[in-house]
């Protein structure tokens, strides 16, 4: 490697770092809000309480997976016309996204808030909880087009490079978002005592009130993705633009509403053990969702900086990305779970307060921990094809490893062996392994013969 090729590697590294911190710590920040309200929920209103939210936990994410299939077409997109040095069409990119996101929230809601008692009673939730369960529910449900706009939004920045502004507002967002939960749950101040419901009012409210503040900020700053007069000229549905946008955001969609129909199909084998179990479910959920932040935030990173690399027909740097992802995600996500390991007693107690609870949570996330180093390769190779458009086969080898992996080895071993409820966890690292080697082959044989070309003209 000449002199030239080093400075350039370093100057990638450099920039990926400096990407991939800030919207690493935006997905931390993220989650603290739900962290927070299932300890508070978990240790001051019970063990039923916190499986109530277990138990919608997957339906919402089901839900939520429209959007995240949206925003990472439209990334991809505003990453290549970004790279390209193309406003027009970035902004073209941001109106068709917003107003498809909104269309897209507004009848979800209407749909999931209609029909929330059936769903949770399909999945198997306990009679003992789903009441709660479904008023909890519908409260996040009304608020689907509002969050899934500030989401979309956050990511079509992230397309420009700037991973630095969402997490500013993802600091507003989770500070007032703790700072609500203890007012509305237990009726401080003088404010109604909502309980459980709390936590939803909470996350909600929070998440209004950080996307106005955040479009009066990007006004402020003059901000390229500002919505301004020429971004509300773009709020229609540019036909061109979406089919572009379906076609690498439906398959990541789909890829992320089969996972999460894994995930309903597994709760439901879960809750035949009964709430304990549930409850043992979601504080695992809660620590699995933090392990896999450093896989899913470099998946992010690789996506836009390969799709810039495309979109400015610098293709020699994409073997530099992928390389860079890679070891970036075993030496973070290495650490984080190494962690993990050292102190699981000590954070699952962070949501239980049941002896049997934690030893069931306990055993259930020792099994699984290290296989999201695994699940993190996976995520970077299957991220660098989706940046270039080549979205199909990636989608296919995730749902196959799912479906035909995770899902039958959890119902055999659960349900045909003496291993019970741990033969549910161990689902998840064979569907990892065989999701690396299917995703590694396509890469190697496929991809990398193909001819890598721009989609923005």
């Amino acid at each position: 490697m000449n002199a030239q090729s080093k400075e350039s590697s370093r100057l990638l590294w450099k920039s990926m770092i400096m990407f991939l911190i800030p919207l690493l710590l935006s997905n931390v920040l993220q989650s603290i809000g739900q962290l927070v309200g299932s300890i508070v929920v978990g240790r001051y209103l019970g063990v039923d309480a916190l499986a109530a939210i277990s138990a919608f936990f997957p339906l919402f994410f089901l839900l939520v997976s429209f959007a995240i299939g949206v925003g990472s077409g439209s990334s991809i997109l505003i990453g290549q016309a970004y790279g390209a040095r193309n406003e027009e069409r970035l902004k073209a990119i941001l109106g068709t996204t917003l107003t498809f996101t909104f269309i897209l929230g507004l009848a979800l809601a209407i749909v999931g808030g209609i029909f929330t008692w059936d769903i949770l009673r399909l999945v198997g939730t306990p009679d003992n909880i789903i009441e709660v369960s479904v008023h909890y529910a519908r409260i996040m449900f009304w608020s689907l087009p509002v969050m899934f706009l500030y989401f979309v939004y956050t990511t079509c920045m992230r397309g420009t490079g700037d991973s630095k502004t969402p997490f500013y507002f993802l600091i507003v967002s989770t500070v007032l978002n703790v700072a609500l939960l203890p007012l509305l749950i237990f009726g401080w101040l003088g404010l109604p005592k909502l309980g459980i419901y709390g936590a939803a009012y909470a996350s909600v409210i929070s998440t209004v009130l950080t996307f106005v503040v955040m479009l009066i900020y990007l006004r402020y700053k003059k901000h390229m993705l500002q919505f301004d007069a020429s971004v509300r000229s773009k709020l229609r549905l540019d036909w061109g633009l979406m089919k572009l946008l379906l076609r690498i955001g439906i398959p990541s969609s789909i890829s992320m509403i089969l996972v999460s129909l894994s995930e309903i199909a597994v709760i439901a084998f879960v809750n035949r053990y009964g709430s304990d179990a549930t409850a043992a479910y979601g504080a695992v959920n809660q620590v699995a969702s933090y392990v896999q932040m450093p896989a899913i935030s470099l998946g992010i990173t690789v996506s836009i900086f390969a799709a810039q690399s495309i979109g400015g027909n610098q293709l020699d740097r994409l073997k530099q990305v992928i390389r860079a992802g890679i070891l970036l995600n075993y030496i973070f996500g290495g650490v984080l779970i190494l962690f993990v390991y050292l102190f699981a007693q000590n954070i699952l107690s962070l949501f239980l307060t049941s002896e049997y609870t934690v030893e069931i949570a306990h055993r259930l996330l020792m099994i699984t921990l290290w296989s999201y180093l695994i699940f993190g390769h996976a995520q970077i190779i299957a991220a660098i094809m989706r940046a270039s458009g080549t979205v199909l086969w990636p989608t296919v080898f995730g749902i196959v490893s799912i479906w035909l992996v995770e899902v039958p080895v959890a119902y055999f071993l659960s349900f045909h062996t003496d291993l019970g409820i741990d033969g549910i966890w161990i689902g998840y690292p064979a569907a990892f392994l065989v999701s690396l080697v299917l995703q590694y082959a396509y890469y190697r044989l496929s991809w990398k013969k193909k001819k890598i070309t721009s989609l923005i003209r």
